[in-house]
């Protein structure tokens, strides 16, 4: 795949598990908010700051699925749709799941600690949502996005505009004791933790591949000392079928490219055209 390509959501499947799961529970959620009971679960539900007395322990996780309107919970899923659906095609289900709850919640605590002093709550997935635009730009850095459907800019460039402009309006809005109800400092965190969450997991991918290289050499070494060389005709791979590539592909979007054997990665980038 070639990810310098303009960005079309989609991958292998338009609507992956996990961003289907989540946008429905969002919008089930936000239905009740318009109920009687709106603004008991407003109360009880939304993130409020430490020294407010109404904080409560579960508030961290359930913040993420309250929203303050119609505009607030579209554009915030439909953001998770269009830059996440590739994300969980690439990294499986149980993976995005963890990635997105983990930024969310980390979100949520770094907020807390900024507006310790502040009277308001904080409600919305856009911690969350904002730790999918980090892992978006860097998995594809070089992909165009299309500001204002008109204006390419790669995706390093697009969501590090988008860290400057948060991280300018949350110390701006903080030192003229602004009563804003942007959480900027959620935004922030949820970049944050889901900066430090891929960082973790690329080093841990490389320290993996570098064992395996190694034990691949060792072994490669010990069986040519003990077997003694044999001039034997090549031997042509037999082609990858159709049913293997398939299920290869679902293999994929089930639990990430990470799980594929080595066996399996090589069939793939057969079929591919690049071996």
């Amino acid at each position: 795949m070639n990810y310098s390509q303009p960005y079309s959501p989609g991958g292998f499947e338009f609507m992956p598990p996990a961003i289907k799961s989540i946008i429905l529970v969002n919008v089930a959620v936000f239905l009740l908010q318009l109920t009687p009971f709106g603004e008991t679960i407003s109360a009880f539900c939304s993130l409020w700051p430490l020294g407010s007395g109404n904080f409560r322990i579960w508030q961290p996780v359930t913040y993420m699925f309250l929203h303050g309107g119609m505009t607030h919970l579209f554009f915030n899923m439909f953001a998770l749709w269009m830059f996440g659906a590739e994300i969980e095609n690439h990294w499986g289900t149980r993976q995005f799941n963890i990635y997105y709850f983990v930024c969310g919640i980390g979100a949520g605590i770094i907020n807390l600690l900024a507006t310790m002093n502040s009277p308001y709550p904080t409600v919305g997935a856009s911690g969350a949502i904002y730790g999918v635009l980090l892992a978006f730009g860097m998995m594809f850095p070089n992909r165009y996005i299309f500001l204002y459907f008109l204006f390419p800019v790669k995706a390093k460039y697009f969501i590090a505009g988008y860290a400057l402009i948060e991280f300018i309006s949350g110390f701006g809005s903080r030192s003229m004791g602004s009563g804003s109800n942007i959480a900027h400092f959620a935004h922030l965190g949820g970049m944050l933790i889901g900066f430090i969450f891929i960082s973790i997991k690329r080093a841990e991918l490389s320290l993996s591949e570098l064992l395996d290289k190694g034990l691949s050499t060792v072994r490669s070494a010990s069986k040519k000392r003990a077997r003694p060389r044999l001039h034997t005709q090549n031997r042509v791979a037999p082609p990858v079928s159709e049913a293997e590539i398939n299920a290869i592909l679902d293999k994929i979007s089930a639990h990430g490219y990470a799980s594929l054997t080595p066996e399996e990665r090589r069939k793939l980038l057969k079929a591919s055209g690049k071996t």
